[in-house]
């Protein structure tokens, strides 16, 4: 099975080498990578040309003009063809080198439609202390739950049927989509324990008490537009949920390598 990854990036100098050494490391090589940027100012499309021979006809990208992050992943998602599609951020990384090999052993053994995991929010600045713990695990949509979308990965068919990014949201797209795939009650999800994606923190949903507000007050709009029951009590039990993240980050044990082979403060359960 392919794999398409798609990397949206826009002034992404500063991670974009972190995030593509992590893509060349994978051990399962069948895959394309995809970047779209947003007409970068910095030297964010160097580095680009710069890493391309060394994917070997594997790297496709463009640069032009967008309306924002999810306008980027729809264009991506155009571009792929492969059997399954996954967004991996411009300045996340894979957690080891065997993430794509996992996914793709999944969907072979389980014939799911999907796959999802565990993600660790890194601090920004040298991506080596957890701030924030996401462990998916399996639970009910209408208590706030939902799989950390950087580690969702799909058949292309999914996005046949459910569609694309709306735009009309800004932050919470990606939430949006994933109701849009629990309606579709014939669409099944594989949950990998195991921790996939380490994601900086700090970006547009996540950037201090103005992004989580922000995050809130659309993902409400979302619920109510997805039908869903109750949306306050059902983005009060989504607030929960993070606060726990947290909480479980500051309490946990250390243990863990980072994907570069240095030691760093990882907080496991």
């Amino acid at each position: 099975m392919k794999v398409s990854i798609i990397t949206a990036t826009y002034n992404s100098a500063k991670t974009l080498k972190n995030t593509l050494d992590s893509v060349l490391k994978q051990t399962y090589q069948n895959y394309e990578h995809i970047i779209i940027d947003g007409l970068s100012k910095d030297e964010t499309l160097q580095i680009v040309k710069e890493y391309e021979p060394k994917y070997e006809g594997k790297l496709r990208y463009i640069s032009e003009k967008d309306t924002g992050l999810y306008d980027a992943m729809n264009k991506g998602i155009k571009m792929a063809t492969g059997d399954i599609i996954g967004i991996l951020n411009s300045d996340d990384i894979y957690a080891n080198e065997f993430v794509l090999e996992k996914i793709v052993h999944t969907f072979q053994q389980t014939n799911c439609d999907g796959t999802y995991a565990d993600l660790l929010f890194m601090d920004r600045k040298t991506m080596s202390i957890p701030r924030r713990i996401w462990k998916s695990k399996k639970g009910k949509w209408e208590y706030g739950w939902h799989p950390a979308h950087p580690t969702l990965y799909l058949k292309k068919q999914v996005y046949d049927q459910i569609g694309l990014f709306h735009l009309k949201y800004k932050i919470v797209a990606d939430y949006d989509f994933m109701l849009r795939i629990w309606k579709n009650k014939k669409i099944r999800l594989e949950y990998i324990e195991e921790y996939m994606i380490y994601m900086r923190t700090g970006g547009i949903s996540t950037a201090g008490l103005k992004g989580y507000s922000k995050n809130l007050i659309e993902a409400q709009q979302v619920l109510k537009e997805n039908q869903m029951q109750h949306p306050s009590i059902v983005n009060a039990f989504r607030i929960g949920r993070t606060i726990k993240q947290f909480v479980l980050a500051k309490f946990s044990k250390k243990n863990g390598v980072n994907t570069n082979g240095k030691k760093v403060r990882i907080y496991l359960e």
